[in-house]
């Protein structure tokens, strides 16, 4: 390994901000920094809901100026969505947004040719309405000759070369995650033409160089070589789990809170995909096996609503409030779409016959518990359907600034909770491209390194479980 400290900038795009960081490593340090952040604004246009993705592109270019000359940049970004070029490379419009309503009943119509457990069983991914593979049946295809992850196609912006990051490929519902290639028979059973897709990419495989025009609008000296990370923003937080050994169960936290395991093999059992776990594919031949849950976007929606308080009082009143008094499923679609999601969450309250929140401070408890309560399902179910039992919690991204929602994870799960790193996606980004150029080695030495260089919390569980499983049963029973 080469003893001098590199540069590379990160570029991590979530679903209400994108960032671009700057990650300093050396054989014994890594040091992370912000060099720019932007806002990602979707737009409802008359066709729908859709992603502003020159806004993005312009965004990653002022990051990379910021940034100032590195030795390899990486892109991560939110699953699922995609960009559809004609024959000149030339985008046909913008990305639809996964909350757009286009998916409404096409499962019905995939189902009819390739049954649920049947699909399952050949993809492994959990059902949900926005997966790239119902998006793909209900799309007009029409003068489309490829088509590009969104991560991929920022990439082809930048380097001018085209390819498909298996770690977010396995999110379109279209990997088989035995082989870690396309599953061929479902995708022409649906009449799904996988030649759209470009050539697929592994973590670490060189993307290409930023071309020319990227390089004078970014002030940079080339050649800057493009590396492909885990494009999947979890699959680089995942990668970014200080865990030692392997009885760890982690929960990436930001707009979607990701609660699972990592294995070597999927599970694609028909218990499985009745308990809606989904096997994507991570490093080194690794599976995130995992559940979606609606996240923190139920506060964020909320906090929208209110005309943004300020968050840190919202949690100090929320603490004050009585806990478990009120539950809701924060698995449950109903709570996918934006607005009106304070009346909704009152709404499932007293659907349940539960008391009805009334304040903010009220609401922000309801879903915090919501969200542990989520937590513990998932991380008791993970570890029964995988046999695969754990002895700690890590919680990486942006809810481990959430010390209440932290707190009460641990309590829920009756585990000890390590949070951070904060950062996680991006940190995970910067250690495959450290990787990929000699100065990392395995995953295991890069969480190592993560362990002794970034700050962790430690939360230990108090109380009795009992009264979680109370209301896990309450809310079974609603």
């Amino acid at each position: 390994m080469s003893g001098s400290v590199k540069s590379y900038a990160a570029v991590d795009l979530g679903a209400s901000s994108g960032r671009v960081m700057v990650g300093r490593v050396g054989p014994d340090s890594l040091e992370l920094s912000e060099a720019h952040r932007f806002v990602n604004r979707p737009v409802r246009l008359p066709e729908g809901l859709r992603w502003d993705i020159l806004s993005l592109y312009g965004g990653v270019l002022d990051g990379l100026r910021a940034a100032g000359q590195v030795d390899s940049v990486g892109i991560d970004s939110w699953a699922v969505d995609y960009g559809l070029l004609d024959a000149d490379g030339r985008l046909l419009g913008n990305p639809v947004h996964y909350r757009d309503s286009r998916t409404e009943g096409v499962a019905e119509k995939v189902w009819a040719s390739v049954p649920a457990p049947e699909l399952y069983g050949a993809t492994g991914l959990q059902y949900a309405p926005f997966n790239t593979l119902y998006q793909l049946v209900a799309d007009q295809l029409a003068g489309a000759e490829r088509l590009l992850l969104v991560p991929d196609l920022l990439t082809y912006w930048l380097t001018g070369e085209q390819g498909t990051e298996l770690t977010n490929a396995s999110t379109t519902q279209l990997i088989d995650p035995r082989t870690r290639e396309w599953s061929y028979g479902i995708a022409e059973r649906l009449g799904i033409d996988l030649e759209l897709f470009a050539p697929l990419r592994q973590p670490g495989d060189p993307a290409g160089l930023l071309r020319p025009e990227v390089l004078e609008e970014a002030g940079l000296r080339g050649p800057v070589p493009v590396t492909a990370v885990g494009s999947h923003d979890t699959a680089s937080a995942v990668a970014a789990v200080p865990a030692v050994g392997e009885r760890f169960a982690y929960i990436c936290t930001g707009t979607w809170s990701l609660a699972g395991l990592e294995l070597d093999a999927p599970v694609l059992t028909e218990e499985s995909r009745a308990a809606n776990f989904t096997n994507e594919l991570g490093l080194d031949g690794t599976v995130r096996y995992l559940r979606n849950i609606m996240g923190l976007w139920l506060l964020q929606e909320c906090v929208r609503a209110w005309g943004d308080p300020d968050l840190g009082e919202l949690l100090l009143e929320a603490a004050k409030v009585p806990a478990l008094r009120s539950v809701v499923d924060a698995g449950d679609a109903a709570f996918l779409a934006p607005g009106r999601m304070p009346e909704r969450i009152a709404e499932a309250c007293r659907a349940s016959g539960q008391p009805v929140p009334r304040t903010p401070a009220d609401v922000t408890r309801c879903i915090l518990d919501s969200l542990a309560l989520a937590h513990r399902k998932a991380v008791e179910e993970a570890q029964r359907l995988a046999d695969h039992p754990v002895d700690v919690v890590h919680v990486v991204g942006g809810g481990t600034r959430n010390a209440l929602l932290c707190q009460l994870t641990a309590d829920a799960c009756g585990l000890p909770v390590v949070a951070g790193p904060t950062e996680a996606a991006a940190l995970g980004n910067v250690l495959v491209q450290a990787r990929a150029h000699g100065l990392v080695g395995d995953l295991a030495g890069g969480r190592e390194l993560l362990t002794r260089t970034q700050p962790l919390t430690r939360y230990e569980p108090q109380g009795d479980t009992g009264r979680w499983r109370e209301a896990q049963a309450r809310l079974a029973g609603a």
